[in-house]
Parts: C-alpha cells; sequence; structure tokens
C-alpha cells in the first residue's frame, strides 16, 4: 500500500473513531477558547510567563508530549506554549473519565480531549490515541495521572510509555518531549510567574514491561529536570513567552 493510500486509511479511521470518543475539535469554539484562555484568563491572572527551550518542540511530525502536572492551569499553558498559534496545530489531550464529566466534559468534547480509564484503558481509546500521533498530530498525556502540588520526586504510570511502543509496534515512531511547569506558588496567585520548559525529545525502543520501566524512569528524570530550569526561571525574564 503506498503512502497516500496508508494515510487515507488512517484518516478514515480517525474520523470514525473520533465520532464514538469524542467531538474532534469544534471549528468555532476553538478559536474562542483560545482568546479566553491564552488573552485573557493566562495574561490576567499571571503578571509574567516564560516559555523555554522552545527550539526542542517539532512543529511537525507525531508527538508525545509528557508535562508534569502541578495545577490545573497546567491545561491552559500547553497550547500556550505549544498549540496552534505556535506550531500550527492543536494539543490533542488524553484525560481521565472524570474530567469528562458535567459542564466541564461538554467543552473537553468539542475540544480535543477524549477519555481514558486509566487502571484499565480501552484499546478504542488506545486504537484512537495511535491513530492522532500516526496523523502527525500532537498528543498530550500527564504521566503523573493527577496533580501533585508539592516537590515529592516524580513517579510515574507506566500509560504514556506503553503507549509510545503500541505506537512504534504499528510503524508510528513517535518523540516523547519530557515538559515541566512551574509557578510562584503551588495554588497559583493572582499576579504569580509561570514557566514552562521544553526538555529534549527522547525516543523508545524496543518492546515489554522492563522496556516501558526503563523508559519512564528515564522520562521522570528528564521531566524534573525540564522543571527545575522553569522553577529557575521564575521572577527572571526567561525566554519570553
Amino acid at each position: 500500500m503506498g503512502e497516500p493510500a496508508k494515510m487515507k486509511g488512517v484518516q478514515l479511521r480517525l474520523r470514525d473513531r473520533e465520532r464514538r470518543l469524542c467531538n474532534g475539535i469544534s471549528p468555532w469554539l476553538s478559536p474562542m477558547a483560545m482568546v479566553l484562555t491564552q488573552d485573557l484568563a493566562l495574561r490576567r491572572w499571571f503578571s509574567h510567563l516564560a516559555v523555554i527551550g522552545r527550539a526542542n518542540l517539532p512543529l511537525a511530525g507525531p508527538l508525545l508530549l509528557a508535562p508534569t502536572h502541578r495545577a490545573r492551569w497546567d491545561a491552559l499553558m500547553l497550547p500556550y506554549a505549544a498549540g496552534r498559534r505556535v506550531s500550527g496545530r492543536d494539543c490533542r489531550f488524553m484525560v481521565t473519565l472524570d474530567e469528562m464529566k458535567g459542564l466541564q466534559g461538554w467543552f473537553l468534547h468539542r475540544l480535543g480531549c477524549f477519555a481514558v480509564n486509566q487502571s484499565r484503558p480501552s484499546m478504542a481509546s488506545l486504537r484512537y490515541a495511535v491513530d492522532l500521533l500516526a496523523s502527525g498530530e500532537q498528543l498530550v498525556l500527564f504521566p503523573e495521572g493527577r496533580i501533585h502540588r508539592e516537590g515529592d520526586g516524580i513517579r510515574l504510570h507506566q500509560g504514556l510509555a506503553r503507549l509510545a511502543l503500541l505506537a512504534a509496534s504499528q510503524g508510528v515512531a513517535v518523540p516523547v518531549l519530557p515538559v515541566g511547569i512551574a509557578y510562584s506558588h503551588a495554588f497559583p496567585r493572582i499576579g504569580d510567574s509561570a514557566a514552562l520548559c521544553f526538555g529534549e525529545p527522547l525516543a523508545i525502543e524496543g518492546q515489554g514491561r522492563q522496556v516501558a520501566g526503563q523508559f519512564s524512569q528515564r522520562l521522570a528524570e528528564a521531566m524534573q529536570a525540564a522543571e527545575s530550569r522553569a522553577q529557575a526561571a521564575l521572577g527572571s525574564d526567561g525566554e519570553p513567552a
């Protein structure tokens, strides 16, 4: 099968699975959300926003972003630093089932998010994630699983590593980008500073639980280093966002 025919097949599968899992990205809600979150919410809440290591962000091809998770603001910082205005493509988020409930869930369903059961991920969610990556999208997954406000060390679930291995087994080599996010306070206050740092992309090779475990350890160390750089930028000029 030629490359154009293969990509067409991926796009058809992607649209079919998207209809069953979420509503994709709304052409009218997404631009509105960018204005509300990036131009209003972030800039009015924080006095300074810094983005460090932007040269490490690939602007094309499949990409898994692995950010630290310190506050709910993280979900706005990622599109601000890596979203459509920067890379020309949206951040697609894999989130927990609880995040997709109620009014919040209604919006997330239409802003490129889809749910996964962390303890028992369905094959439908995993295949959809692989199809997104095969289509050259960038996918955000918080490998810590939940918000950790205190710096008590980074402990990762192996879901992200296993997803990268699954994609690789299907011919989709995915770089994993460690991301560190830091704020002036554990609970960000009005007038605080925020910083995001992109580390260098990591590659995963091989198969099996041991490979996933070893890669998760490498990723945790890279995320910690990126977060340390972000933390160091707080209160300084950093790299202008």
